[in-house]
């Protein structure tokens, strides 16, 4: 029960900005890797790579309605995976899930 608790804890720290993220990194090494922390390490660094990244092509769209969507759909994805690292589940996040996790294979 308390590696679960340490293990949720270390999920959550990382969709806490993407500083939460290396943190959460650092946190899951050898001696206390996890794969659900791993899982959920994946998905938060992925979705923070792909705000900053996607977000620096759509503030270009000079469109408050282009913004305000990728925003609401930032935050709806982030919730999403927050709250199963609250439950402690592994949930892949919609559309993008799939590809973090490809990507971000070797944490």
């Amino acid at each position: 029960m308390e590696n679960l608790d340490k293990s949720k804890n270390t999920a959550i720290i990382a969709y806490l900005t993407i500083i939460g993220s290396v943190i959460a990194i650092f946190m899951n090494q050898e001696e206390n890797r996890s794969e659900f922390v791993s899982f959920h390490i994946r998905q938060a660094l992925g979705l923070f790579i792909s705000f900053f990244l996607l977000g620096y092509f759509v503030g270009y769209a000079d469109s408050w309605t282009a913004t305000s969507a990728f925003y609401l759909f930032y935050f709806i994805l982030w919730i999403f995976g927050f709250s199963g690292a609250i439950q402690g589940q592994k949930r892949e996040m919609p559309l993008v899930g799939g590809f973090f996790q490809n990507i971000f294979k070797n944490l």
